[in-house]
């Protein structure tokens, strides 16, 4: 202890050591100390040392300090000193400002660092396993040295962690530490491993880090939330952005309804903090993830139908008109509503319908407008408003033509101000950039939109007082040949492409006015400086759309004469070279890029996004047509004349086709429905027929009985009827009363086997072991004498009636001789006859009943069967279980005899080696006797 006390102490006699010597002193004693004491306490002086000397530390000390944490798992101090050098050492945060070399150094110094340390990657795996550790002082200091190692060299730590096992699930874990420190710490540590690496992004949306971190947000106050709640949106916004799988996930997940709170503003506005502010701004951009022009058209569709149905796009709105909000969150929220509304009708409709609480109501369009062509206003501010009325008329006709009915004649409404007045307006100001954007937003209300730029050219505008209106066309191209600012030139060019191209209406009206065609011939021929070749490129642009597009309904401009002017005044490699200015520039790269109009400065303003995809789309057809001779041009035409009669002969040939086609299917409904009825009407004839038959039928038996009834009157009724009963009827009594008798044998039968089987069941329930079943049994048995009963009444019965049946038949029988010789009126036979008639119909009828009776004696006698088959199954349990038993009694007493044969042997045994071993009998004795000698002394 003594040495360390000459480290940590103060100061002792003698030279000092330098500060390497001591670390490798240090070090020594890590590597040599068999005492955990001295190794704590040398590691302890290792991180004291760790910062001023971090250089040697990491030299010296690191293999040691590894070693430590592999080793000396059980001691949580030890492991918190070791991870707190290792951090310090290869971190680069200082807390002290440096120069730039410095820093460059000490960034330097903490990569070489890292690298040693991850050479080998089980040291990672270490680490993980290390965070699982839930006591503090080893968790926190993890986080932040894997925190540190994700910042040096975050692509190989990302994916070393990657094929750890369960190795982003223990990083996942430290969300739910109810220690806040960790957790926030948790959150940085996830930025850093989620930075750029979509596979990790996926594992770590999948291990319900969306959910997590939504709580996390709503439990610290959303907006109002102090860094927490910005930790959590970056790590968010990591996981969201240009990840395709994870913005699906987060909208099936149902997560988008759970933002709409975060918008939520009150009425007083002021004295916003800088962390609410940007807590705000990172929402907005959060939410502008999900809706980028970048994605996928289908997930971005679907992701704008969410935010209107759950009404997030309303609170949008609602901050967008709110007053006191500032200026950067008024501006990011402009471009998070374009972006939601971008190509969705349903929500361009909403936003139409939006107006700001002014008196009176004015449309938002209108004052975002007004913004826009306001110089005073910021710059951002201005741009946001051009994308957000560019995003407002992105496929969308309807809007469209909203916009272009506020500049036509029927339409103004001079008491309100419209969003066409202010366009205008803007297009024709002093200010150059309300010139571009007025421009710019005029021209996205005629894109791809050939009816619109045909009812623009009706618009005309009051220049002064006592001169006649100009159309809007011709405004245009008299500011532009009165040399104004480079930026106001290019977006009346752009405005003037926009509006020519696919119209030759447009480009007839262009070419009406004698001056338009030489002042664009002369600003292509000059040769002026680099800041005129843009208006150079863009010039050619519009006088090749004016030959392109030429439908040759002006004589003195037809395609051709524009070609010889452009071969004699410019030259058409002249030309193609000033129309190759345009892409060459370097901003027109820039606005290629995507939709949303950002600039660093107003004087970089010059191109449009989609004014990039009309040059790429006209450059190389104006050049071919530039460089196209008469002839060409007349093979051309004859050969879209023969296109367009083939098309037309294939489209009538397609009509005929599609004519026949629906009387085919008009014939093939005929034809089903006929066959249908004939169907029907075949139905009805076989069953007319069957019907006729039936009626034939009983026309035959009725003639058959009249005659029969004819043929007995003429033998006076006597010949074939012996009082009243036929020999026919007769024969069927005599059939039925056999059939009893082998019914009654049958059931006789029967009866003798179930009784032979219930005698069989008494037997056996009674030699059965055990009472159970046995009061089941003895019912059962008392519903089967019961039945037996029953059977025997019934048998009774039928012999009754058989006797009776007997007794009628020979009384019939003996009937019959008489009754020839009996006069026809006998009074006496037709008495007897009656009789005989009602007895028979009695005997019928007890006849009928007793089949009833048979019928429910057999049911009975079967459920009878499976009660008694049920007994026998039960009986087999029994003896099954009574077996079963007996074998176990005879295994325990098998195993009894067996305990006692060892327990007699090892008493033997103890006897023959010398041992006083007591039987239980001489035990029992002894027990009785003080039992005795107690009582006695009692």
């Amino acid at each position: 202890m003594n040495f360390f006390r000459g480290v940590m102490g103060g100061q002792t006699a003698g030279p000092q050591p330098s500060g390497a010597e001591t670390i490798q002193k240090l070090c020594d004693r890590v590597a040599s100390s068999t005492l955990l004491e001295d190794r704590r306490d040398a590691v302890r002086a290792l991180k004291s040392l760790s910062k001023k000397y971090r250089m040697e530390v990491g030299t010296q000390a690191m293999d040691h300090l590894i070693n430590i944490l592999q080793t000396d798992r059980s001691d949580s101090e030890i492991l918190g000193y070791a991870l707190d050098t290792l951090y310090n050492v290869i971190s680069n945060d200082e807390e002290e400002e440096q120069d730039e070399n410095a820093q460059k150094q000490a960034d330097d110094l903490g990569t070489q660092f890292t690298e040693k340390f991850i050479q080998d990657p089980e040291h990672i795996t270490l680490l993980l396993t290390l965070l699982e550790e839930f006591d503090f002082h080893v968790r926190w200091p993890g986080v932040k040295l894997l925190t540190a190692l994700l910042k040096n060299q975050g692509v190989q730590v990302q994916g070393i962690i990657l094929v750890s096992p369960m190795g982003v699930s223990r990083l996942m874990d430290l969300l739910a530490d109810s220690r806040e420190v960790i957790r926030n710490d948790g959150l940085l540590l996830l930025q850093q491993l989620t930075k750029g690496n979509a596979a990790i992004q996926k594992i770590v949306a999948f291990e319900n880090a969306f959910e997590r971190l939504l709580d996390i947000i709503t439990e610290e106050g959303s907006s109002d939330g102090g860094i927490v709640v910005e930790d959590c949106l970056l790590l968010l916004l990591n996981l969201l952005k240009n990840n395709s799988s994870n913005q699906n996930f987060f909208k099936e997940g149902s997560y988008i309804q759970r933002m709409k709170p975060w918008f939520e503003v009150g009425d007083d506005n002021s004295g916003w903090s800088a962390q609410k502010v940007t807590n705000l701004h990172l929402m907005l951009q959060l939410v502008r993830v999900m809706v980028s022009p970048v994605n996928s058209p289908g997930a971005t569709a679907s992701c704008q139908k969410c935010m209107y149905q759950c009404g997030l796009l309303q609170q949008l709105c609602t901050i967008l008109m709110a007053t006191g909000v500032p200026a950067d969150i008024l501006t990011e929220t402009i471009n998070t509503v374009s972006e939601v509304i971008r190509g969705s009708q349903v929500n361009q409709d909403y936003f139409a319908s939006v107006n700001a609480p002014s008196n009176p109501p004015r449309p938002a369009i209108v004052v975002l407008l007004m913004s826009m062509v306001n110089e005073r206003q910021p710059f951002v501010l201005r741009c946001a408003v051009l994308y957000c009325f560019q995003c407002f008329l992105y496929k969308n006709q309807k809007g469209q033509g909203e916009i272009v009915a506020t500049l036509l004649p029927s339409t103004i409404d001079a008491n309100s101000i419209s969003a066409g007045q202010l366009l205008c307006g803007g297009l024709f100001s002093a200010d150059s950039l309300s010139n571009w954007c007025a421009a710019v937003a005029l021209a996205h209300t005629l894109q791809d939109n050939l009816t619109q730029k045909e009812q623009l050219l009706r618009v005309q505008l009051a220049t002064s007082l006592g001169k006649p209106p100009v159309s809007l066309l011709q405004q245009c191209t008299n500011i532009l040949s009165q040399g104004s600012k480079v930026q106001t030139r290019v977006g009346l060019l752009m405005l003037l492409c926009t509006w020519i191209s696919n119209c030759p209406i447009a480009v007839t009206h262009f070419l009406h006015n004698q001056d338009n065609v030489p002042f664009l011939t002369a600003q292509i021929s000059e040769n002026l400086g680099e800041d005129e070749r843009l208006v150079q490129g863009l010039c050619a642009l519009l006088l090749g759309i004016c030959i392109y597009y030429n439908d040759n309904s002006l004589e003195n401009y037809t395609k051709e004469k524009l070609k010889q002017l452009i071969e004699k005044r410019i030259g058409k490699e002249n030309f193609v070279e000033k129309l190759g200015f345009i892409t060459k520039h370097e901003l027109y790269s820039r606005a290629a890029l995507k939709p949303q109009p950002v600039f660093p400065s107003p004087e970089q303003m010059l191109f449009d996004h989609e004014f990039t995809r009309l040059v790429k789309e006209l450059e190389g057809l104006i050049t071919k047509a530039v460089h196209k001779s008469s002839e060409e041009e007349k093979k051309e035409e004859e050969v879209k004349k023969t296109l367009e009669q083939h098309d037309n002969i294939v489209t009538q040939y397609k009509e005929l086709i599609r004519e026949q086609d629906a009387q085919i299917q008009e014939l093939k409904e005929k034809v089903a429905s006929m066959s249908a009825h004939t169907e029907q009407l075949q139905a009805t004839v076989s069953q007319q027929q069957s019907q006729i038959q039936q009626h034939k039928d009983q026309y035959n038996i009725l003639k058959l009985k009249l005659g029969k009834e004819n043929q007995s009157q003429s033998n006076n009724q006597g010949d074939s009827q012996v009082n009243g009963l036929q020999t026919e009827e007769l024969s069927q009594l005599r059939e039925e009363l056999e059939e009893l008798r082998r019914q009654q044998t049958l059931l006789q039968t029967q009866l003798s086997e179930k009784d032979a089987l219930i005698d069989s069941l008494k037997s056996a329930a009674q030699g059965a072991e055990g009472p159970a079943g046995g009061s089941d049994n003895t019912e059962l048995l008392q519903e089967l004498e019961a039945l037996k009963n029953q059977v025997q009444s019934h048998l009774a019965e039928i012999g009754h009636l058989k006797a009776e049946r007997q007794e009628l038949l020979r009384r019939a029988e003996a009937g019959v001789k008489p009754s020839d010789t009996a006069p026809p009126g006998d009074s006496q036979s037709d008495a007897a006859k009656v009789d005989l008639e009602s007895r028979l119909a009695a005997q019928t009828a007890e006849m009928e009943r007793l089949k009833e009776s048979r019928s429910d004696l057999e049911q009975q006698l079967a459920s009878a069967t499976s009660s008694v088959a049920i007994l026998q199954t039960e009986k087999s349990k029994l003896q099954t279980e009574v077996q079963e038993s007996k074998k176990e009694q005879d295994d325990l007493l098998m195993l009894l005899a067996d305990q006692d044969q060892k327990i007699h042997s090892l008493k033997q045994r103890l006897k023959d080696l010398g041992e006083t071993v007591e039987d239980e009998d001489d035990i029992d004795a002894r027990d009785q006797t003080s039992d005795e000698d107690d009582e006695d002394e009692d």
